[in-house]
């Protein structure tokens, strides 16, 4: 079923993770979405694991692999196989003269180009914004970098780990008193990305009403500086830091991640009227003594809270402390595994999952859409990630209406590379 965004042509000359989840936002909501790859390596995130069949991740860089003739792309990476459903592969060298022309004739027809090269990188490719706007002067092209395309730090080299701390969020994550720590998984590039479907977005309806594109600047370290919550307001106005706090959230007691039975869970032990509806889940006497019954008054105690709480906390299991403080109008949680997300009930109650097959990784489960529309709107599509150069020669020909023959010539002149096995 087509998406919402039927009839939108994007040119996708990303790689890795932030480029690539814009552009996934883009195909799953239904744009024709075309992926630029490298001959022989592809995307660097194809090499990075796990992989469905087992294999240990592949040593070396894809470039240096790919200059020496090392091997074919994988084509079943956990990665690449999620930040890339619903998009169409075309295996092009970028480098070559003949390969530039193809990629300018795909931008004539394109409405949206989105690229995450260092600054410059689309200029040393003769793909300058002032070349392509030139080629389709209404083209939105979206350049997503690690410190924007302008500034002392325009050049310089990051990976998750300083974007999530150059942008201040490593410095507010953590326990009070020990170092700063990271978040798990690539929060910035996967907000930026985020930032950059939204900016493509905004973009695109100028374009159609005017007829004129734009380039869009997107800095990864810049969107983590755009999520610190109040601690950038707070030391503007008054000076002073906004501290790590760890699980003990925001200066409360009976307030973080405690453990459990079976894992970790959220207690949330508000407003202040309701404490005495923990004291009755948790069947402590104690808890209900009226120096606890005030915020003030449990971070006093905090330890001695803590301390009549663990008894009841380490006897339950994750979910049942879950739904009883639900159950009694307490914002409680639990931090879920993996295995608990796949096995949720309310995800499973409202058709959340998906599976897919591919050719090379088989049938996995994949998150659903993160919209749910109206019954009578087909918002999201969802089809399995592609292989290297799958689709070179009908994407070539349904864009640009290119012959057999035509497509035949450049893949002998190794501009372009077909998958034997599509």
């Amino acid at each position: 079923m087509p998406g919402l965004l039927e009839g939108v042509k994007v040119l996708d000359l990303t790689h890795y993770i932030a480029g690539p989840y814009c552009t996934k936002l883009l195909s799953g909501l239904g744009a024709d979405v075309v992926k630029i790859e490298r001959l022989g390596a592809g995307d660097g995130v194809r090499w990075l694991g796990p992989f469905a069949s087992g294999a240990e991740t592949p040593s070396g860089p894809p470039l240096s692999r790919s200059e020496s003739g090392g091997g074919t792309a994988p084509e079943d990476g956990a990665w690449f196989l999620y930040l890339n459903t619903a998009k169409q592969s075309l295996a092009l060298d970028l480098k070559s003269v003949a390969g530039r022309k193809v990629v300018l004739e795909l931008a004539a027809k394109a409405d949206i180009l989105v690229e995450n090269f260092a600054p410059g990188g689309m200029d040393s490719l003769g793909l300058s914004y002032t070349e392509l706007s030139q080629a389709n002067q209404a083209l939105v092209v979206t350049s997503i970098s690690n410190f924007g395309q302008t500034g002392p730090y325009r050049d310089w080299k990051a990976s998750e780990l300083n974007l999530y701390a150059l942008g201040g969020l490593m410095n507010i994550t953590g326990e009070p008193e020990q170092e700063p720590l990271k978040e798990g998984m690539p929060l910035a590039q996967l907000g930026a990305g985020q930032n950059a479907f939204a900016a493509t977005m905004a973009a695109l309806m100028y374009a159609e009403e005017t007829g004129e594109g734009q380039q869009i600047d997107v800095s990864i370290a810049e969107y983590a500086t755009n999520i610190l919550e109040n601690a950038l307001m707070q030391y503007s106005y008054s000076g002073q830091e906004y501290t790590r706090v760890g699980n003990r959230g925001y200066g409360r007691a009976a307030w973080g991640i405690y453990p459990c039975a079976d894992g970790h869970v959220g207690i949330i032990a508000g407003p202040d009227h309701r404490w005495p509806e923990v004291a009755r889940i948790m069947g402590r006497d104690e808890l209900s003594d009226p120096r606890f019954t005030s915020r003030a008054g449990r971070l006093e105690h905090a330890d001695e809270v803590d301390a009549y709480m663990l008894p009841f906390l380490i006897d339950n299991n994750k979910v049942d402390i879950f739904k009883a403080g639900q159950e009694s109008g307490l914002g409680f949680s639990f931090v879920a595994t993996m295995k608990d997300i796949l096995e949720m009930e309310q995800l499973l109650d409202r058709n959340y999952f998906v599976e897919l097959a591919h050719p090379v990784a088989g049938t996995l489960t994949y998150p659903g859409a993160p919209i749910t529309p109206e019954a009578s709107v087909e918002a999201w599509v969802f089809r399995r990630a592609p292989l290297l150069g799958e689709h070179t020669a009908s994407a070539l020909t349904s864009w640009l209406n290119y012959s057999e023959t035509q497509v035949s010539v450049l893949v002998q002149q190794g501009v372009l590379a077909q998958n034997a096995g599509a």
